[in-house]
């Protein structure tokens, strides 16, 4: 951007403007980044984790089959038979996971190949005796039992499976850390970019309002002296900006006919008149303007440090009646989701559409351009507004996006319009910092798998509830729940159908619940819900609707039904005894929630802890 493009003072508050924007952008770019290579190490973490799972699962299968097979050669029931069977299966379709597992690592690949067959060697050494048993040869299957071949067997794959257990616990260890480390750079580099984009927003409104208060303290300067008789005052033109500079020659030239109107002063004295007049309209104007930019600039900071849309509109009401004094308005927002423009604030009395509208009903939105009806009749009326209404509408975009839209009420001077378009560059741009600052935060506190919020948020608001209830005396209540026989979705249909019914159990939860509780994924099958002033009798109720639909729920995945689905839940109430960090709370609806697994799962129990 060269020196001549930022002559003007308008350039110069886009030019701040879109360096703040692209800041954002790189911020918001590395933040990305971070958080994918903190997801991808815990995804590493999580293979790990499944590996060693796996290959306890296929080496207790292996045991439980040869307590099988002695079971049948010593007691010669043939119910044992039946579950050596099952056992050998399962461990060697474990095994064959484990194999495929660890495809990405060549020497854990090979040692998992050698106690895969290994475990052959023994499935088919078991099968020996139990084949002669099966054939009434009991004596010889037992002779081949104390032979101790088997044994020696087994004792190698504990020797092989140890050393590959305590390498993948090693590994599982080392990529935990990397991830940890990531996740405090990512927070490192949240601060460190929210820190450098806040000091980067003040120095240039700092450097902007400098550039304003010296030429005009110049110019202040020149016409005491203009005043005090000395009439060859001059100011030099290169003042910094188009818009001082003209006001420089104006200036000038008024001095210069002021000196040469001298010899005749009864027309000096209505030329020197007129010229004063314009000048200190003009200087009026722009010490207006200078406080409009000063004021803009405490604006734009405050609207920049918002975190709520609450803190945003009451910014929003408080400095846009003194930015335009005496002109009743409101500021919509356009909703992505509902394609929608809603009401963030109000002034001066104006009366808001609650629910919104539509972008088709503005016409300041579908030409893109200002939309304003200085007399009833002289111009197409927007659809949110009244019929006889004399309005103005100023589209906030931003990159061709809709941000929303600036309704203000009555007629807008030549003066105002300056402010409105100052006004406007700086909504914009907070709304857009607003927007990326909520998106943030949204991907810090929900389940990137079901779309509810996560454990850590669900901690942190259960204290902020404990808190709350304490003061007020109001009740408080949490609920326990998981999906019962949820490893049979996994075992029998895969992880990504067991992801299916976790979405669809969460999608189900999250419409019937109210919208003052909280649903959590609180880990695995489990969740977690927060039910501010509610006792849990009361929250039964609900408890007990969102039990049967969820029973009544099929999921499809795949193209095929994976079959009902049901849910055990434990409801507890919070009371003073308890500890203020929730935990206490947990730890009782987590019992009732284990009560209704024992008594047959499918069903809701009041916990009866107090304390």
């Amino acid at each position: 951007m060269t020196a001549h493009m930022l002559s003007s003072l308008s350039a110069r508050i886009t030019a701040i403007g879109l360096v703040v924007l692209v800041a954002l952008a790189s911020l918001a770019g590395l933040l990305v980044d971070a958080s994918q290579q903190t997801s991808q190490s815990f995804r590493w973490a999580s293979h790990s984790a499944e590996v060693i799972e796996t290959t306890e699962a296929a080496l207790g299968d292996l045991r439980e089959a040869e307590s099988g097979q002695r079971g049948f050669i010593i007691t010669r029931n043939p119910a044992y038979a039946h579950s050596f069977a099952e056992r050998v299966e399962s461990s060697a379709r474990n095994m064959a996971a484990v194999v495929r597992l660890t495809n990405d690592n060549p020497l854990q690949h090979a040692r998992a190949l050698e106690i895969a067959t290994l475990m052959a060697q023994r499935t088919a050494f078991l099968r020996q005796p139990l084949d002669l048993g099966r054939r009434g040869d009991f004596p010889g299957a037992v002779a081949i039992i104390v032979s101790g071949r088997g044994r020696e067997l087994m004792d190698a794959i504990s020797v092989r499976a140890r050393g590959f257990l305590d390498e993948e616990r090693a590994l599982q260890t080392i990529r935990q850390d990397a991830a940890d480390q990531r996740l405090v750079g990512g927070r490192r580099l949240a601060i460190i970019g929210a820190v450098t984009v806040a000091l980067l927003v003040i120095g240039s409104f700092a450097l902007l309002i400098r550039g304003i208060r010296r030429p005009l303290a110049t110019m202040m300067r020149a016409m005491t002296v203009l005043g005090d008789g000395e009439q060859d005052a001059r100011i030099d033109t290169s003042m910094g900006s188009e818009e001082f500079t003209r006001l420089a020659k104006g200036y000038n030239a008024m001095a210069d006919r002021l000196r040469n109107a001298v010899t005749d002063q009864a027309s000096s004295e209505r030329e020197l008149q007129t010229v004063n007049a314009e000048l200190h309209r003009n200087s009026e104007t722009l010490r207006e303007r200078g406080d409009v930019i000063e004021l803009l600039g405490g604006m734009a900071h405050r609207m920049q440090a918002a975190r709520t849309d609450d803190e945003l509109a009451q910014i929003i009401k408080v400095f846009v009646p003194r930015v335009l004094p005496d002109v009743p308005g409101a500021l919509y927002a356009h909703n992505n989701s509902r394609n929608c423009l809603v009401p963030v604030a109000s002034w001066g009395g104006t009366d808001v559409l609650l629910d919104g509208f539509s972008p088709e009903r503005c016409w300041a939105l579908r030409r893109g351009q200002s939309h304003c009806v200085t007399e009833p009749g002289r111009d197409i009326v927007c659809g949110h507004a009244s019929e006889g209404e004399v309005y103005h509408c100023e589209p906030l975009l931003a990159g061709g996006e809709v941000i929303g839209v600036l309704y203000l009420q009555g007629l807008i001077g030549s003066e105002n319009r300056f402010r409105m378009n100052v006004l406007t560059e700086n909504i914009a741009s907070a709304l857009v910092n607003h927007r990326l600052q909520r998106s943030l935060r949204e991907q810090t506190i929900r389940d990137p798998l079901t779309g509810l919020f996560n454990r850590r948020y669900m901690e942190e608001t259960l204290k902020l509830e404990i808190a709350r209830a304490s003061r007020s005396g109001t009740p408080l209540s949490l609920v326990m729940c998981d999906v019962d026989h949820f490893k049979r979705f996994n075992d029998e249909f895969g992880h990504d159908a067991g992801d299916a019914v976790l979405q669809g159990v969460a999608a189900e939860m999250r419409s019937r619940f109210r919208d003052g509780d909280v649903v959590c994924r609180f880990g695995g099958e489990e969740f977690t819900i927060i039910a501010p002033g509610t006792t849990a009798d009361a929250l039964a109720g609900r408890v007990e609707a969102v039990r049967r639909a969820i029973a009544e729920l099929t999921v499809r995945h795949g193209g095929r039904s994976l079959g009902s689905t049901s849910m055990s839940f434990g409801i507890a109430t919070w009371t003073d005894a308890m500890a203020r960090d929730g935990s206490t709370l947990v730890q009782a609806a987590d019992v009732a929630l284990y009560q209704s697994k024992r008594e047959g799962r499918n069903r809701a129990t009041i916990s009866l802890v107090a304390a």
